[in-house]
């Protein structure tokens, strides 16, 4: 009970932002939830300089509860999305990832990004905003390194929403080429459907959004051996920092599992499972909408904890 009371306040504070930005999300799908929220949570943070009795509540917020919509959203990715894809796009999906990643790694190094700052930018195409959300606790970034990352994926997700159907347009995509290309060049699921909805209303009968949300959700596959391998990577960093510290040798070799690989990422890869096989035994993939829903919200409210923890002067001395 203790445990509670000293989080209650901030978990509080962070679920009462998260509300007001899931209405502002719903009336403005292209911007989000999640974005408004850490916006405000900025905002808030700006003048709200000791946290006081809130902290606790608010940093565990911005992890535990981020690591909890994680897990939820495996409930709505049945790994069966990538035979419904076909091959088509498969290798579309795989190339722009892998471009990503590696453009990521060379200016990080080029532009002397931070190295966890890059990684969640490079991620970011595999699904935006959850990608971020999935592969953050991994690396163990802090909430300034996710903040630039939000920003980042926020700012071109609505540059691609208003511009890639008039672009689509001007090279003359098909409509199922149009959906590809939302589906895979777009981060975040709001703004595909939204850079899709415009070309449907463009292009009457063109039915381009349930293409382009196919292909976004097996690129939100990814999210599984992309947070698996870096898991490997940073336990197999901190072994051998370990090592040249002097640290006990039997605490560095080897390889251990439960460090590799986190519990929320073994918990998300088993609701994914779940998913598969409900879907597979003809259940209606409409009864995990809540869970989907639910999901949703926790990362809004994992959001506005990150926002609230934020220093918006470092953000943006660094943000160029």
């Amino acid at each position: 009970m203790s445990r509670i009371k000293t989080l209650a306040p901030g978990i509080a504070i962070s679920a009462l932002i998260a509300v007001v930005c899931w209405f502002l999300g719903q009336a403005v799908p292209l911007v989000g939830g999640a974005v408004f929220a850490i916006l405000l949570g900025m905002v808030i943070g700006t003048f709200w300089k000791e946290k006081g009795a809130a902290g606790p509540g608010i940093k565990f917020a911005s992890k535990k509860i981020l690591q909890t919509a994680v897990v939820l959203l495996g409930f709505g990715l049945p790994l069966t999305q990538l035979a419904q894809v076909g091959a088509m796009s498969l290798p579309v999906i795989l190339s722009t990832i892998s471009a990503s990643l590696i453009t990521a790694a060379v200016l990080c190094r080029a532009m002397h990004v931070p190295g966890r700052t890059a990684t969640l930018i490079g991620v970011s195409s595999i699904c935006g905003g959850s990608a971020i959300a999935a592969t953050a606790p991994v690396i163990k970034a802090d909430d300034q390194e996710v903040a630039h990352a939000i920003s980042v994926v926020f700012l071109f997700n609505v540059l691609a929403a208003l511009i890639f159907p008039t672009l689509g347009d001007v090279i003359g995509l098909s409509n199922n080429g149009f959906g590809l290309f939302a589906g895979t060049a777009v981060n975040d699921t709001s703004s595909v459907t939204a850079a899709a909805a415009v070309w449907d209303g463009m292009h009457p009968g063109a039915n381009a959004l349930d293409y382009a949300t196919i292909v976004k959700l097996t690129r939100t596959l990814a999210i599984i051996p992309i947070t698996f391998t870096l898991a490997l990577w940073v336990s197999a960093r901190e072994r051998k920092q370990a090592a040249q510290n002097g640290a006990d040798a039997a605490s560095t070799s080897g390889f251990s599992l439960k460090r590799a690989l986190p519990t929320f990422i073994v918990l998300f890869v088993c609701a994914s499972l779940v998913a598969t096989g409900a879907s597979a035994a003809g259940v209606d993939p409409a009864v995990f909408a809540p869970l989907k829903t639910l999901s949703k919200f926790f990362i809004v409210v994992a959001m506005a904890a990150i926002g609230l923890n934020t220093d918006v002067v470092g953000l943006v001395k660094s943000g160029a």
